[in-house]
Order: structure tokens, then C-alpha cells, then sequence
């Protein structure tokens, strides 16, 4: 049954404050690898190829293992599936430097790591952001805000990683870098397996923490968590009746792949054949993330006022298609960081909006696997963008790619706002779970994530800063 005002718990923002302390430490290990694994695949094999695949190892199982567990957050907990994961992921991690210092770490090695890490952080990463609704009803604050401050964690995350990695690796090398991201998710999963108060991501249990779903049919209750494809093909069922989410999901996931291109295989090896090397990486991703941090902190406090579409579309002009063309110019340095300090500034805004839709539209019970199957989709192209980019540098060259990588960033991200789902951003704000508005046939209300007046929710590093997400961090 939903609670009443006087039967809530006290206030408290300890809850909040260790997810967004869980999410900062791991999101900064992923963005100074983001620096220093890309950097230490082109110094030990010089193939822009290969770096690329490496990209795609990593963000495959990231992808399809997310995609898969959504299920298992709803029945197991977030809390039990973050900290976990975030343990396995650093024993991985720290294989890998181990391994190299020793001389027993092959190329194919290397890639099982990888691919052990991208397969663990996919349902880490998920469910760190599926805490964030229940961690806003514990402080009491508007969507909006508990979104804008994971927005703001994530880009603190991005300033202060890929200025750590571009200063390890010029100093001490990579394999520094991937040192330090071991012992980041292992920090991570501490703090989520002790920090957190007892009883917080805890498991959804159908018809006791969610009222029941006249629209859900016979077999919607207790049972519901009884059948993994059961539960899976109800976040599919509720995710195909929201055009809204699925135009989002699509425009997310082509911006998403020229975003992974961009920034696992284009810009290191604009950095190399430059001549700026690592420090450059580290700078423009600082430069935009330290933006990008003032437009998140911008969004917490003005976002529930401002129109979305208009603040939305702005946004992705200002941090899209420029970073491409400032480098393919051939740009001094200067202006590069000007256009970068722009986008992240715009970048800011995006994902306390597209998570603040995702949490207000989705219901309670149903979050972790929407919210799995939509991250999903918004990533799938991003295994390929490593791979794209680095055939794309290896036909025609880097200045070729950047150009044609930055017009169809520009068309996706002007020719799809024409569409009419639109309008609807702005619907359901201050209502959470989508609960008394019939959202995609769910008219139950399952978790008051938004009562007490309340709105919205937010949304990877330079190389994951510009991948945006329908409802993270």
C-alpha cells in the first residue's frame, strides 16, 4: 500500500548521499580508464584498429548483460547486484596491470578482462541509478534535483577522472591508470555493501511496495516475480507503449555511437598525430567536465521550471556535431578547448532530463527492467562505435571520419526533434512512477518517487562524457 504523509519515515539525505558517493568513486576509476586503456592499446600495439576493439569487448557484454539483468534488480535488489558486481569488476581490473608488470598478458587476455569488466558494470551501473528514486523519497526532494545531482556527480566524475588518467599516464604510464580504476570499484562496492542504511535497495515486492495494476491482468500480482521471461517481457510490453521513451531511446543511441567512436578511437589519435598526446585528452576532457558540472548544477536547481524540449534540443546542439568539426579544422588548441567548455555546458542539462522522463514515466515495480532495456537500446551502438571509428581511420583517415562522424551527429540530432512525441516531455512533470496518469496502459501508482510536489531524474568519461543515457547518472 502507498504511504501516507504522516507514515513516511523521518527525512534523511544519507541515503542519497552514499549512492551519489557510490556512483562518484566508480564512474571516476571508469573515466581514468577511459584515459589510460585506449592510451595503453595504442602504445603496446599502435593499431587504431585494435584499440577499437577493445572499445567493442567492453561495451558488447556492457550492453547485453545490462540488457538481460534488469529482471534480477527487481527480484534480487539493487543494492545486492551493485556491490557485488562492483567486486568482481576490480578483481578484473587489477588483473590487468598484475598481469602486465609480469609479462603474462597477452592480447587475448587483455580482452577477457575487458570483457569481464564491461559484462559487471552494465547491471552495477543500472543498479546504482534505479537507487536514485528510492534514495529522493528519503531526502524529500524533487526528481529533478536527486537527477541533477547524479548529473553532477557523473560530470564531477568526468572532470576529475580524465584529469587524473591524462596525468597518470604521462607521468607513470597506463597501466597506473588501470591500477587505480581496480581500487575504485572496489572503494565503490564498499561503500553501497556499508554505507547505505539497512533496508535501502531492497528487493520491489508486487501488491506490498506498489499498488495493484487494474490494467496488469489476472496474473499481475505476487506472482509477477515468480518468471524471469515473465518479468523481462513486461518491461518490453511497457516500453513499446511510450513512443515518447522509444524516440528518445533511438535518437540516444545513434548520438551514442558516433559519441563511442569519437571518443575511444578519434580523439586519441587526433592526440597522437597532433602531437598534444595524453596531457590534451586529459585537458579537454577536465575542461568539459568542469562545464559540464556547472550546467548539471544549473539543471538541479532551474530544471522543474524550464521547458525541456527547448533546454533539451539546445543542449545536444551545443555538445554534439562542434567537438567533431573544431578537431577535423584542425583548430589551435585553445579554440578546441573553448568548443569543448561549450559542449559540456550544454551536455549538462541532457541527462537530468532524460532520467528525470524515464523515473516519472516508468512504474516502481517495473524500473529496473525498463530501465535495463532502454539503457540498453540507448547503448547498443556503442560496441560498434570503437570499431567504426577505427576501420573509418584506418580507410580514409582521421579528418574524413571526424567530418562525416559530425554531420550525421548534427542531422540526428535536428531532423528527429520534428517528430511529434515531443510535445510530451513536459507531461507527467512532478508525478513519479507513472502513477495516476495511465502511462503506456500502467495506472498504478508504485513508489511516490514525486509526491510532495516534486519533479524529475539523471541520466560514461571523455570517452563515455558525451553517451547519454534514459535514466542514469
Amino acid at each position: 500500500m502507498t504511504a501516507t504523509i504522516t507514515d513516511r519515515p523521518a527525512r534523511s539525505f544519507r541515503p542519497l548521499a552514499g549512492v551519489l558517493t557510490a556512483m562518484a568513486v566508480s564512474l571516476t576509476g571508469t573515466r581514468v580508464s577511459a584515459i589510460a586503456l585506449p592510451w595503453f592499446v595504442l602504445a603496446t600495439t599502435g593499431s587504431a584498429t585494435r584499440t577499437g576493439l577493445v572499445a567493442f569487448v567492453e561495451m558488447a557484454p556492457y550492453v547485453l548483460v545490462k540488457a538481460l539483468t534488469g529482471p534480477l534488480v527487481d527480484r534480487l535488489g539493487p543494492r545486492l547486484v551493485s556491490w557485488t558486481t562492483d567486486a568482481v569488476s576490480a578483481v578484473a581490473a587489477g588483473l590487468v596491470p598484475l598481469l602486465q608488470a609480469r609479462g603474462l598478458l597477452p592480447f587475448w587476455a587483455l580482452l577477457v578482462m575487458v570483457a569481464v569488466i564491461g559484462a559487471m558494470r552494465g547491471p552495477g551501473d543500472l543498479a546504482k541509478s534505479v537507487m536514485v528514486p528510492e534514495a529522493a523519497d528519503h531526502a524529500r526532494v524533487p526528481m529533478e534535483r536527486a537527477t541533477g545531482l547524479a548529473g553532477v556527480t557523473e560530470r564531477l566524475a568526468s572532470t576529475v577522472g580524465p584529469a587524473v588518467g591524462g596525468g597518470l599516464v604521462a607521468l607513470m604510464g597506463p597501466l597506473a591508470g588501470l591500477a587505480v580504476n581496480a581500487g575504485t570499484f572496489a572503494l565503490g562496492s564498499l561503500v553501497i555493501a556499508l554505507a547505505l542504511p539497512r533496508g535501502m535497495g531492497r528487493p520491489v515486492v508486487p501488491g506490498v511496495d506498489s499498488e495493484p495494476d487494474p490494467d496488469a491482468g489476472p496474473g499481475a500480482s505476487a506472482q509477477d516475480g515468480d518468471g524471469y521471461w515473465r518479468r523481462f517481457r513486461e518491461g518490453f510490453a511497457f516500453l513499446r507503449t511510450e513512443p515518447l521513451l522509444l524516440t528518445v531511446t533511438l535518437l540516444i543511441g545513434v548520438t551514442n555511437l558516433l559519441d563511442a567512436g569519437f571518443a575511444t578511437v578519434l580523439v586519441p589519435v587526433w592526440a597522437r598525430e597532433s602531437g598534444n598526446g595524453p596531457v590534451a585528452l586529459g585537458l579537454i576532457g577536465s575542461v568539459m567536465g568542469v562545464t559540464a558540472v556547472a550546467g548539471s548544477l544549473i539543471a538541479a536547481v532551474l530544471a522543474h521550471r524550464l521547458p525541456r524540449r527547448t533546454v533539451f534540443f539546445v543542449g545536444y546542439l551545443a555538445a554534439g556535431a562542434p567537438r567533431f568539426l573544431v578537431l577535423a579544422l584542425g583548430a589551435p588548441m585553445w579554440l578546441v578547448v573553448v568548443v569543448f567548455a561549450v559542449g559540456g555546458l550544454g551536455a549538462g542539462f541532457l541527462n537530468p532530463i532524460l532520467g528525470a522522463l524515464f523515473f516519472e514515466r516508468i512504474p516502481r515495480r517495473l524500473l529496473g527492467r525498463v530501465h535495463a532495456l532502454g539503457d540498453s537500446l540507448a547503448w547498443a551502438g556503442v560496441p560498434l562505435g570503437g570499431i567504426l571509428a577505427g576501420a573509418a581511420v584506418a580507410l580514409v583517415g582521421l579528418i574524413p571520419s571526424l567530418l562525416v562522424a559530425g554531420l550525421l551527429y548534427a542531422a540526428s540530432t535536428t531532423l528527429t526533434g520534428l517528430r511529434p512525441e515531443w510535445r510530451e516531455m513536459d507531461r507527467l512533470r512532478g508525478h513519479g512512477g507513472a502513477e495516476a496518469d495511465g502511462v503506456g496502459g500502467q495506472s498504478g501508482q508504485s513508489g511516490q518517487s514525486g509526491q510532495s510536489g516534486l519533479s524529475e531524474q539523471g541520466g560514461q568519461a571523455l570517452a563515455e562524457d558525451g553517451a547519454k543515457e534514459p535514466a542514469r547518472p
